[in-house]
């Protein structure tokens, strides 16, 4: 078996077409959706994800601001800034790139942001309404997750979902919104024993550790869903994921590539949520 190579970039284009028509629409009415980016000093990996995001806004008729401030900002300044934003009808979406240097406390920050423009999904209210199956604004990335293998024609009812990872802005929630979709989930970490007896039982399986080869063709259950998460780079600098891909595609019956796989999907759902964000707005 060969697996089907879900194709995160294709995807990513189809719901941005969708977002931008959606937008117009909504521009037509006088509601135009509006990002604002938010960057603390001067990480070069930062700088390239920030630049991502609101070139994709400005590509799909989003209103977009970016905001660059120095590595030494101090925390008030910082929350000032947001509650002028929270304040500011022309913005929907606010996000503000982590990480963020040492002296900033990235909770405070987060739970600065007014909960109807907290496109990332990451408050703590944010994450309530999800675990409690309330609308709400979902993490960009679990969302993206989501969608990647709804795009396999695949009912989630019924089957067993492994989740390698716990943190708050991917392995939790994805946990959750599969909940939501009805599949048996179990979550895994580096506390697990023995990682592969759950991932050989699993249906789907969703990588997001951030650390190469934690899954293996041997730990795979022929025919399974496999979404890679990971970023990360092998010995020559290539960029890889958390799944050994040559070998899981020919035990897979789906799997995602990196790059072209979860990263472009990110950014997708961030667009979907900034445009829900501002429908909500609109309708207030």
């Amino acid at each position: 078996m060969t697996a089907q190579i879900i194709d995160g970039t294709a995807l990513s284009h189809q719901i941005r077409s969708q977002v931008a028509r959606e937008a117009a629409a909504l521009t037509a009415q006088g509601a135009q959706p509006g990002l604002a980016v938010i960057l603390v000093g001067e990480d070069p990996a930062s700088a390239v994800y920030v630049r991502n995001k609101v070139k994709a806004c400005r590509e799909h008729g989003l209103h977009s601001v970016l905001e660059q401030y120095p590595a030494d900002m101090a925390e008030a300044d910082l929350l000032a800034r947001i509650a002028a934003l929270n304040a500011d009808p022309a913005i929907h979406g606010i996000l503000v790139q982590m990480p963020l240097p040492k002296h900033l406390d990235p909770h405070k920050v987060i739970e600065a942001i007014a909960t109807e423009k907290d496109v990332d999904g990451f408050s703590v209210q944010s994450a309530g309404e999800l675990m409690s199956g309330l609308p709400g604004l979902r993490p960009a990335t679990p969302f993206g997750c989501m969608k990647l293998i709804e795009s396999t024609g695949v009912s989630l009812k019924g089957k067993h979902a492994v989740v390698i990872g716990r943190s708050n802005t991917v392995g939790k929630p994805m946990a959750l919104l599969l909940l939501q979709a009805n599949a048996t989930v179990t979550i895994c970490h580096s506390g697990t024993p023995d990682l592969a007896v759950h991932t050989r039982q699993a249906d789907i399986v969703v990588a997001a550790v951030g650390r190469r080869n934690t899954l293996t063709a041997d730990m795979v259950k022929p025919g399974a869903i496999v979404i890679d998460v990971g970023i990360n780079r092998n010995e020559q600098g290539k960029l890889c994921g958390d799944v050994d891909f040559a070998s899981v595609k020919e035990v897979a019956g789906h799997l995602t590539p990196v790059p072209g796989g979860v990263g472009p999907m990110t950014i997708a759902m961030l667009l979907v949520n900034t445009l829900e964000a501002a429908r909500a707005a609109a309708a207030r």
